[in-house]
């Protein structure tokens, strides 16, 4: 059975005239003839009563026409959707990226690519490096904004902008109003950390390790947000991004004078995998756009 004879036996069925039905399908009426009642020997049962050059449809016809107008109708939309997905303008980007961008990177980044194309829409999700790596694979996303990864084929990296890390402490902290200070100083001090496999966690622990320094780790998180909270509280201190967009009122955040503290911000994608055009066009904005964010 041909997806063109559901297209004749609608049209047929509608005009229950074969010559204008022929005529409008472009098709002789022997093709449309000879393709009805090959169809019709398909479903097992007439679809039409003939009497002379007249042409009715029967019972049979009316219950297969609803299922045959539900089927073309569901076709239709979803080739209308894939058409919207393909229009640059328009479309749908998927992008996974690391729960501490979600404060301040995202919502920047969103809000001054969709100044420039208000149709396009995002369907988003967070989580560290290593899951938005598989889901990457799996193509639940099209893009991921994730910290370095070692080369793992078919995926593409390119960095996009460095972040300066602070340490994070309460305000009532003996260091709170120190215009900097260094991780030897901080080395006796409770740390709250992301948990372990998280990228900022991983970026933390090498920046440590550089410096001969085993963090004492009291407390656990998986969002930024808790564990500045938890500084808040006063259960330890941190090093964390700029948390713009989060409650500061109760942490102070102090620039680290040596060594150098920061963590960079890359774009993944799977490299040969098809990007529809509204896709590419974030790609490449946020390419272009990436200094902003340093």
């Amino acid at each position: 059975m041909e997806w063109q004879q559901f297209e004749y036996f609608q049209t047929l069925a509608r005009m229950q005239h074969v010559t204008h039905a022929a005529e409008t399908l472009s098709i002789s009426q022997s093709a449309l003839s000879r393709s009805i009642a090959r169809f019709e020997d398909e479903i097992g049962v007439p679809l039409f009563d003939r009497q002379g050059r007249s042409i009715r449809l029967n019972k049979y016809g009316h219950i297969f026409l609803k299922h045959v107008d539900n089927m073309m109708k569901e076709f239709d939309e979803g080739k209308q959707e894939i058409k919207d997905l393909l229009d640059p303008d328009k479309g749908e980007v998927s992008l996974g990226f690391l729960h501490t961008l979600s404060t301040s990177h995202i919502p920047d980044l969103l809000a001054s690519f969709r100044a420039h194309y208000p149709k396009i829409n995002f369907r988003l999700g967070q989580g560290p490096s290593h899951n938005l790596i598989d889901q990457l694979q799996l193509g639940v996303f099209d893009l991921c904004l994730i910290a370095p990864m070692e080369k793992t084929s078919p995926i593409v990296w390119r960095q996009l902008w460095n972040e300066e890390l602070f340490v994070i402490v309460p305000k009532d902290h003996k260091y709170a109003n120190r215009k900097n200070i260094t991780l030897e100083e901080i080395a006796d001090e409770s740390f709250i950390h992301l948990k372990e496999g998280f990228s900022l966690r991983i970026t933390i622990e090498q920046i440590f390790k550089k410096v001969g320094i085993t963090p004492k780790i009291t407390f656990e998180g998986e969002e930024a947000d808790t564990v500045a909270g938890l500084v808040a509280a006063g259960l330890g201190i941190s090093i964390l991004p700029n948390l713009k967009g989060t409650d500061q009122s109760k942490i102070s955040k102090i620039p680290v004078k040596s060594p150098q503290c920061q963590r960079t911000i890359g774009i993944a994608w799977v490299e040969g995998r098809y990007l529809s055009p509204a896709t590419e066009k974030f790609k490449q904005f946020v390419l272009d756009h990436s200094y902003e964010y340093e």
